[in-house]
C-alpha cells in the first residue's frame, strides 16, 4: 500500500484515498476479484487506475479498461495523459492506421491503460491480442467500467457485455474488477452470475449524495414550472434537462434558447458530427444547459453540472439515480428537479405493457416503476425513500422538498372508490370505455357537451365528487394505474380500463393516501452580487484570490483548447481555487496542492506561478 499511496501522490496529486478506495486498490493490486458499487463521483477510477500502474510497474503489463463510450474513453486518456500515465483507447474514432499503431504500442508493452469497448474485446482479433500477452505474461488487470450494462434488470442493458464472460473464462488467473454507480440488489445479482464474479469481493458504498437537493413537482405546465426553476435557483450555470423524446428535446433548447440561455439539444437522431459538438461544448464551456434523451451523460465527468431536471418520468430508480448523479460531481451544493404527471404513468406502464419481453421481466419493469411513483408521490424524505431502495438505512436528510415543506396529507380512498364506479357505470351505460378527463368532467358534475351528448350526466355517479379538484383526482388516478387497479388501453386512444385490482379498491380493502397536489414546488432564490457570480467552489476566497482565480481560469481554457480536452481534465476548479487562496511563490509550495501530481507540476508548474504573480 505504501507503493500505492505514493503513486496516488505521485501521479494525482492526492494525499490519501477516501472511503473505500484504499481497500479496493490493495485487494486488486494483490490481484483479487472485485465488484465497486460507488456513486458517480466517488472516485471509481482511481480504484483501477491505481492498480494498473501499480501492477504495471511490478511487471504484470497492460491493464483492458472495457468502457461503454467513445467520449468517456477520449477524456479518461487525455486525463491520463496529463498526469503523466501510458494510455490508449481503441474505438471506431481511430483510422485503420491510428488503430493499427495502438495495436503495435499494446504489443510491445508500452501501454499501461487500454480502453476499449465491449463489442472490440470479444473480436477473435483482439482476443488473439489478449491471449498472446497473456502468453507473456503481459495482462494485468481487467476493468468492466459501467457494468450495470450486462443486466437484463438493470437501466442500460447492453447485449454485447453479455459476451464478457469470456475475460474469465479464457483467463481466469487475470484478477478482474467491475464497477458501476447504480444496481439493486437484482441487478447485483446479475452482474454476479453474468460476469463470474461469484468469488469477488464486493464493495458497496453508501449510495448517498448528501450535496443533491431533491425536489419531485406535480407536471402542470412542465416547461414554465422548469423555466422558473432554473430562474430562481440556476441561472447562468451548467445542467441537464432529460426529456423523453427526441422532438421533446429539441423543441425545450429552442425554449430555453428564446429565454435567454445558452441551451443545446442533444440524442440519437441528430447528425452524429452536431451531436458531438455539443457535447464538446458543453464539456468546455461554462454555463450550458444540455437538453436531452437518456442517450447523453454516461460517462460525463464534467464536475460542475449544478442541477439536472426531468422533464418527464424515467423508467425507474436505477435510471432517476444515475442521470440526477451527473450533478455536483465536485461535491459542491446541486439540485435534482423532476416534474411528472398523470401522462407519464400512462405512458411507461403502456410501454412495459407492449413490449414484446416475457412476462417475468415485465413483472419487474412494473415493480420498478411503482417504486418510482412510490418516491414521487412520498410525503417523508425523498434522501430515505431512495437509499432504501438500495439498501441502505438512513435519516431524514432535511435537504429535500419533503424535509424542508412537509406535505399535507390525504386520504383518497373515497375519491378512487368513485372513479372506479364511474368507469364501471360508464361501460355499461355505453359499451365504450373513455379517458380520464371524461371520467373526471363525469365524476366532478361538469356539464360537457361530451358528457350531454353520452347521456352521463343521468349516471348515479355524475357529480357525486364535485369537492375534489382535478389536481387531486388526477393524483388518484397515477396510483390507481401504477399498482394495477387501473389499466390504459392505448390502442383505444388511452380508454381506462377496470382490472381484477378494481375489485379491492371498490370493496374499500385497499387504502390510498396521497400529497396535497402542489404544482411548484420549493425554489429557493438565490440573492446575485452584481456582475458575474464566482464559482461556489471559490465563494470564499477574498477579492484578491476571486482574481488570482478568474485568472488561473482563463489560463486553463487556453491550455484546454490547445490540448482539445474538457478545461476538468487539466485542473478541477478546486485545485485552482486551492492555488488561488494559497498564492504559492515557488514550486515547492505549488506541489502540495491536491489534485497536481508531478507530471502536472513539471508541465504547468512555471505557468500558474506567472498566472499567479501576475
Amino acid at each position: 500500500m505504501s507503493q500505492a499511496q505514493e503513486i496516488l501522490r505521485e501521479v494525482f496529486g492526492y494525499a490519501g484515498f477516501r472511503g473505500p478506495q484504499a481497500a479496493i486498490v490493495e485487494h486488486v493490486s494483490q490481484g483479487g476479484d472485485a465488484l465497486v458499487l460507488m456513486p458517480t463521483g466517488g472516485g471509481k477510477s482511481l480504484c483501477y487506475q491505481v492498480p494498473a500502474i501499480l501492477r504495471q510497474r511490478t511487471g504484470h503489463g497492460v491493464t483492458l479498461v472495457v468502457s461503454p463510450l467513445i467520449a468517456l474513453m477520449h477524456d479518461q486518456v487525455g486525463a491520463l495523459h496529463e498526469a503523466g500515465v501510458e494510455a490508449a483507447f481503441l474505438n471506431s474514432s481511430l483510422s485503420g492506421e491510428e488503430a493499427a499503431a495502438v495495436e503495435r504500442r499494446l504489443m510491445r508493452g508500452e501501454i499501461t491503460l487500454l480502453y476499449a469497448a465491449p463489442e472490440r474485446v470479444t473480436t477473435p482479433r483482439f482476443v488473439a491480442q489478449l491471449e498472446s500477452l497473456h502468453e507473456r505474461g503481459k495482462l494485468a488487470l481487467f476493468a468492466i467500467d459501467e457494468a450495470h450494462c450486462v443486466s437484463q434488470w438493470g437501466h442500460d442493458f447492453r447485449p454485447e457485455y453479455r459476451a464478457l464472460a469470456l475475460l474469465h473464462e479464457r483467463w481466469p488467473d487475470v484478477p478482474r474488477i467491475a464497477l458501476t454507480a447504480t444496481a439493486d440488489a437484482l441487478t447485483r445479482e446479475d452482474i454476479v452470475e453474468r460476469l463470474q464474479l461469484q468469488q469477488a469481493r464486493q464493495f458497496v458504498s453508501s449510495f448517498d449524495r448528501p450535496n443533491i437537493a431533491y425536489t419531485i413537482v406535480e407536471k402542470r405546465d412542465a416547461f414554465p414550472q422548469l423555466l422558473r426553476f432554473i430562474e430562481a435557483e440556476h441561472a447562468g450555470e451548467a445542467g441537464i434537462v432529460y426529456c423523453q423524446s427526441r422532438k421533446r428535446v429539441e423543441e425545450v433548447a429552442a425554449a430555453l434558447s428564446k429565454a435567454g440561455m445558452r441551451a443545446l439539444p442533444y440524442h440519437a437522431g441528430m447528425d452524429a458530427a452536431q451531436r458531438q459538438e455539443n457535447q464538446d461544448r458543453f464539456l468546455r464551456e461554462d454555463g450550458i444547459v444540455m437538453a436531452a434523451t437518456i442517450a447523453f451523460g454516461m460517462g460525463i465527468d464534467k464536475p460542475d453540472v449544478r442541477f439536472v431536471a426531468h422533464l418527464d418520468m424515467p423508467k425507474n430508480i436505477e435510471g432517476y439515480y444515475q442521470e440526477t448523479g451527473r450533478a455536483g460531481r465536485d461535491g459542491l451544493p446541486a439540485a435534482a428537479w423532476m416534474a411528472y404527471g398523470l401522462q407519464d404513468v400512462v405512458n411507461q406502464r403502456r410501454m412495459i405493457d407492449e413490449s414484446p419481453a416475457a412476462e417475468e421481466f415485465k413483472q419487474v419493469m412494473r415493480g420498478k416503476l411503482d417504486a418510482l411513483l412510490a418516491l414521487a408521490e412520498a410525503t417523508d424524505c425523498r434522501r430515505v425513500r431512495l437509499l432504501a431502495y438500495f439498501g441502505e438505512a438512513s435519516q431524514p436528510c432535511g435537504n429535500c422538498d419533503n424535509c424542508l415543506s412537509p406535505p399535507e396529507v390525504w386520504d383518497g380512498t373515497e375519491a378512487a372508490r368513485m372513479l372506479l364506479s364511474t368507469i364501471y357505470r360508464v361501460q355499461q351505460a355505453s359499451g365504450i370505455s373513455f379517458g380520464a378527463g371524461h371520467i373526471m368532467d363525469i365524476l366532478r358534475g361538469k356539464a360537457t357537451e361530451k358528457v350531454a351528448q353520452h347521456g352521463h350526466d343521468r349516471l348515479s355517479t355524475f357529480g357525486i365528487g364535485a369537492a375534489f379538484s382535478e389536481a387531486q383526482l388526477r393524483g388518484v388516478l397515477r396510483q390507481l394505474i401504477a399498482t394495477g387497479a387501473l389499466a390504459v388501453d392505448a390502442s383505444a386512444y388511452n380508454t381506462l380500463q377496470l382490472t381484477e385490482g378494481s375489485r379491492a379498491v371498490l370493496r374499500g380493502g385497499v387504502q390510498v393516501q396521497l400529497r396535497e397536489a402542489v404544482s411548484q414546488g420549493r425554489t429557493r432564490t438565490r440573492t446575485r452580487r452584481g456582475g458575474a457570480e464566482p464559482a461556489a467552489v471559490a465563494a470564499g476566497l477574498t477579492a484578491e484570490g476571486q482574481a488570482r482565480f478568474a485568472n488561473l481560469k482563463a489560463w486553463r481554457a487556453e491550455v484546454a483548447r490547445e490540448h482539445n480536452l474538457p478545461a476538468y481534465v487539466i485542473f478541477h476548479d478546486a485545485t485552482l481555487a486551492a492555488i488561488a487562496a494559497l498564492a504559492p511563490d515557488s514550486l515547492e509550495a505549488l506541489q502540495g496542492v491536491s489534485g497536481i501530481g508531478a507530471r502536472k507540476l513539471e508541465a504547468y508548474g512555471e505557468e500558474v506561478l506567472r498566472v499567479v504573480n501576475a
